[in-house]
């Protein structure tokens, strides 16, 4: 069976990321080299990534919230931000940049002149699960769209490319869709007094840009009418 896909370059760079982890050479049960092709690596890589996921399945394993994520490497020179390039399908533009910045780990690695490493910094993760625990309890849900919890990125109100801190009342959650249309298509959030996210649609939506409140707090429920 072939198998052929068209994929975002996220998504894409997910893929073959989780693939090439575990497509890695082991020698043969007689101590010999590897006798599997390159291709036949690669399936057999996928073939364990399915099962990993029937077996969480099949546990009842549920909790996405500290499950870990296939690691993306991102580099972004930081003379020429507009260069950023994934590891393994190229450059990307600067708003998909920052859009995978917002919940990722981050390493400060200093290179010479010929792209040398001269010394590495500690990487800072931006986001902790016990930070993502307590957004799920505030926002429960993607803010604007209410995709579960377990889709969703933590994202920074103000950028923390631009200085903006990693705590509660910077940071929100969204799926991946409403992730890039925050990013890229006019939409922001801002933080209200209430300490809660609030989103203002793009100008050509609503000239006035009337706040409009995070998902879960736009849901009525009969419950809370009758009391």
């Amino acid at each position: 069976m072939e198998v052929h896909a068209n994929l975002d370059i996220v998504t894409g760079e997910k893929l073959v990321s989780a693939i090439e982890s575990l497509a890695g050479k082991r020698p043969e049960p007689d101590g010999s080299d590897d006798a599997r092709s390159a291709g036949q690596r690669r399936a057999d890589a996928l073939e364990r990534i399915l099962d990993a996921a029937a077996r969480a399945a099949e546990s009842g394993v549920t909790d996405l919230v500290a499950a870990p994520k296939t690691q993306l490497n991102l580099t972004v020179p930081v003379d020429t931000p507009d260069a950023a390039a994934l590891q393994w399908l190229g450059p990307i533009s600067q708003t998909l940049a920052k859009t995978l910045s917002c919940d990722a780990t981050v390493t400060a690695i200093i290179v010479d002149g010929e792209n040398v490493p001269l010394d590495m910094g500690h990487p800072q993760r931006l986001f902790t699960h016990h930070q993502r625990r307590a957004l799920i309890v505030r926002d429960q849900c993607c803010v604007k769209c209410g995709a579960a919890a377990g889709y969703t990125q933590c994202h920074h109100v103000r950028q923390w490319a631009d200085g903006g801190p990693t705590d509660l009342d910077n940071s929100c959650l969204l799926c991946t869709s409403c992730h890039a249309q925050i990013h890229a298509s006019g939409w922001d959030i801002i933080m209200g007094a209430d300490r809660h996210p609030w989103l203002l649609p793009p100008v050509e939506q609503d000239p006035k840009r009337t706040p409009i409140p995070a998902y879960n707090r736009r849901t009525v429920h009969l419950d809370d009418v009758a009391a």
